[in-house]
């Protein structure tokens, strides 16, 4: 029984390899917005869901992870179109977050998260364009890696912005990251000899977190700071665009190419939408092109930027997201101020292109607060089997999972 409301349909346990492979005795579930042969996926939306028909095929991502050996249990929620960060929909509700009740998931991978954190599941795919895989993975307190732009298939994914979008993953343990993480990319992690990374505590992102938290938490950030050796500068530095000029580029960019890519669509069939997204898609439509074009170009500028700080082995410490789960329902200046803060937090992985994992290693107030790694472009399973070293030797390992 889905007590927490993650799934939109259970599959019963489809596997295609039944003589085993790498991830034979691994349940998983994907957002539903996978081809899944026979099914049609929903994105969130009921007017999506009936005006599409059913795959015929899986999507090559999902049916690569089935071919060694996982069992597929099923299709899990997500904000419609992808258009969100809390996971709320109003067509179906808001998955319950298990580490967090009362207060949100976190989207638009909001029942993939909930699946992992509820052990309903060993791991569960997700996608992420602005943080859709992020910050579900902070809010309910699992490991989520966005993965290098480009570096994964999207053939049979919905798209929501084709130059942001990537597929990702959740799980409960790094061990079972790192699986998955063999199972996708090509070749295998390098040892990671510490002596020649560098680690830097971005001071500009670090600022944006919640005074509560800082002051719960201050004491182990600086315990971490310490072991890690980390140097502390601003992200931006070396650069005279600040945070938020990164936000509203990315953002431009973004809305830009969700109307491209959703538009048509809607103009056609006119779906319902809850009333956020609705706004959200009515300012897209709005973007002109040529400030697309300028932000094109401002996000270039950014990546390139990006690249070459993180060329010589600089790995990033970075807060996932601002704060711990806001409550359900949250509105007004301080639901605009935590999306404002979380943009500026998740945008910089976004434009760079760059893999980023968050770990589940705080908590403040009893509740999950992520942490994040990001590194250069390319180095995903360096950076996850870095997080696997730096979790056993500093005894962060979380408990362990007990699947149902």
């Amino acid at each position: 029984m889905d007590r927490w409301g993650a799934f939109v349909k259970s599959m019963g346990d489809i596997s295609v390899h039944e003589i085993g492979g790498s991830l034979k005795g691994l349940r998983f579930a994907v957002k539903d917005v996978y081809d899944i042969q026979n099914h049609v996926s929903s994105a969130g939306n009921p007017d999506f869901q009936r005006t599409h028909h059913p795959a015929k095929n899986y999507a090559p991502i999902l049916l690569r992870i089935l071919e060694e050996g996982a069992q597929f249990v099923g299709a899990t929620h997500t904000d419609e179109l992808m258009f969100g960060l809390n996971g709320e929909n109003e067509h179906w509700g808001t998955p319950v977050n298990p580490k967090a009740q009362g207060r949100i998931p976190g989207g638009s991978s909001s029942g993939s998260a909930v699946s992992v954190a509820a052990e309903m599941v060993h791991f569960a795919l997700g996608t992420d364009t602005a943080g859709s895989v992020r910050v579900p993975s902070s809010y309910c307190g699992v490991y989520g890696i966005r993965p290098t732009w480009g570096c994964l298939s999207l053939t049979g994914v919905v798209p929501l912005a084709p130059s942001f979008d990537t597929p990702g993953w959740m799980a409960n343990e790094i061990e079972t990251m790192l699986k998955v993480g063999k199972t996708l990319f090509k070749g295998d992690a390098r040892e990671n000899d510490r002596d020649e990374l560098r680690f830097v505590w971005a001071t500009d992102m670090w600022d944006l977190v919640d005074e509560q938290v800082q002051e719960e938490l201050g004491v182990r950030f600086g315990q971490l700071r310490s072991a890690l050796n980390c140097d502390e500068e601003a992200i931006t530095e070396g650069m005279q665009f600040e945070l938020m000029d990164w936000v509203r580029a990315f953002r431009t960019l973004q809305g830009y190419e969700i109307w491209r890519t959703h538009g048509p669509w809607i103009e056609e069939v006119i779906p319902r939408f809850g009333a956020a997204v609705r706004e959200r898609f009515k300012w897209a439509e709005g973007i002109q092109a040529e400030d697309a074009e300028l932000a094109r170009e401002d996000v270039k500028q950014v990546r390139a930027f990006l690249h070459e700080k993180l060329q010589k082995n600089t790995v990033l410490i970075v807060p996932t997201t601002p704060s711990i789960a806001p409550q359900i329902g949250l509105t007004g200046k301080e639901a605009e101020q935590i999306r404002i803060s979380t943009m500026q937090l998740c945008c910089v992985a976004g434009i760079g292109g760059l893999p980023q994992v968050n770990v589940p290693w705080m908590e403040a107030q009893g509740y999950p607060f992520g942490l994040s790694f990001i590194a250069g472009p390319g180095r995903d399973m360096d950076l996850l089997r870095l997080i696997a070293n730096i979790e056993s030797e500093l005894k962060l390992v979380p408990r362990k999972e007990h699947i149902r």
